[in-house]
């Protein structure tokens, strides 16, 4: 299967890969400062709004920034248990949900239901996904097009039967992605938010023994987690195998309390779980897509269901077509920096094109970055001239993932 398997998330509309500011009392290792993708343009204060676990994250001992709107976790400093497992930071996180499991709050995303009879035809009318073919119990990665082929968002879409679909969407683009649909939607079919839920992914090679493994991936279910309603996916923006878990907002924190109980399991905050995804090849709304961005030049022809080519029947089909036929004058690919340099969002690849998410990899101790270049450039093995800092900087066009995907089959 290819790739994504999450909804994307981008701190504002737009771009902008921003390193952490210095505070006093923050420790940051190395490479650290420069890991974190966020939205950094003010403190944190009371404007912003908060998930249901914001006094669970500040009690562990959790960093707060800005993001989308919401005062979230970028790291912690464990204390007490915590740090027995895991010393906390981003390095730490990240490699804890590789060789273990770790939690993330991700309940500033919208989650929303969609009902009616046609709801299925609804929906399928504003993405090249196939929805009518999603059976009951699975859901499906698949984008919001405009007509240009440009990509409004990147959402999940859960099939949970009798005209019922569950809806997950970008954090920064949940106010515009529900307006776009409702506007789309005949008489008798609704789209209701539900603001009243969190969103927790328990990610890693533990989690499936915490969790169980009844669901297979991007299987979804109403079923018990620790002894809590919830309604849980088998999907994830890790690389790893794990699950996507909605619950009521009054539960969210007695179900954290109950899943960090577990001796695997550690919180991880937003710079891990940039990481992570990069590591994986997984795009970022705002960086490596956008209402600019094609599916065909993002690398994402695949979300565009086999029926669905039969017709092109959907937003921005024509342009779809005509570059899968033709190519698409650029094309979204890995890069790999030579030496221990990172580059980041925003540095230029000479007479190519520009990274739009880039980073030191913790699990390949290397620098690693994607982006857009010229098709004419875009195939593996490619030689690439990076400006970094003024300085001519060498680098490879490699496959994506960086690091293996690990999804349960």
């Amino acid at each position: 299967m290819a790739q994504a398997i999450a909804p994307t998330e981008k701190g504002a509309d737009r771009a902008e890969s921003l390193r952490l500011p210095r505070q006093r009392g923050v420790t940051f290792h190395r490479h650290e400062r420069r890991w974190v993708t966020l939205c950094a343009e003010r403190p944190v204060n009371d404007l912003l709004k908060t998930t249901p676990l914001d006094a669970w994250h500040r009690r562990l001992g959790a960093r707060m920034v800005p993001f989308a709107g919401y005062a979230m976790p970028v790291q912690y400093d464990f204390t007490d248990a915590l740090a027995d497992r895991c010393r906390g930071g981003v390095l730490a996180e990240h490699l804890h949900c590789r060789s273990q499991a770790a939690l993330f709050d991700v309940s500033h995303m919208g989650q929303a239901m969609l009902t009616g009879t046609g709801a299925a035809e609804a929906l399928e009318r504003l993405v090249p996904g196939d929805i009518l073919g999603l059976k009951p119990g699975r859901q499906r990665y698949t984008l919001l097009t405009n007509e240009s082929g440009g990509i409004i968002d990147d959402l999940m879409v859960a099939n949970l039967g009798g005209d019922r679909f569950f809806l997950v969407v970008n954090a920064s683009r949940k106010d515009v992605d529900f307006a776009h649909i409702s506007a789309h939607l005949p008489a008798g079919v609704t789209l209701r938010p539900l603001p009243d839920r969190a969103l927790l992914a328990l990610q890693g090679p533990a989690a499936v023994g915490i969790v169980g493994g009844a669901l297979s991936f991007m299987g979804v279910a109403d079923t018990s987690v620790e002894g809590i309603a919830c309604l849980v996916s088998r999907s994830g923006y890790t690389g790893e195998d794990g699950f996507e878990i909605s619950v009521p907002a009054a539960d969210a924190e007695a179900l954290a309390d109950r899943l960090v109980a577990h001796d695997a399991v550690v919180p991880a905050g937003l710079g891990a779980r940039d990481s992570l995804r990069l590591e994986a090849g997984l795009c970022l709304y705002g960086n490596d897509i956008d209402e600019t961005t094609t599916p065909i030049e993002a690398g994402l022809t695949w979300v565009i269901g086999k029926r669905r080519k039969m017709a092109w029947d959907f937003p921005g089909g024509a342009v779809m077509r005509d570059q899968l036929d033709n190519g698409a004058p650029r094309s979204r690919v890995g890069i790999r920096p030579d030496g221990r340099t990172p580059a980041r969002a925003g540095t230029v690849v000479v007479d190519a094109g520009i990274v739009t998410s880039g980073g030191f990899s913790p699990t390949l101790n290397a620098p690693i970055a994607m982006g857009y270049v010229r098709r004419a450039l875009a195939e593996d093995g490619t030689a690439l001239t990076l400006m970094v800092r003024g300085k001519a900087l060498p680098a490879t066009v490699v496959p994506m993932p960086f690091v293996p995907h690990k999804y349960a089959r």
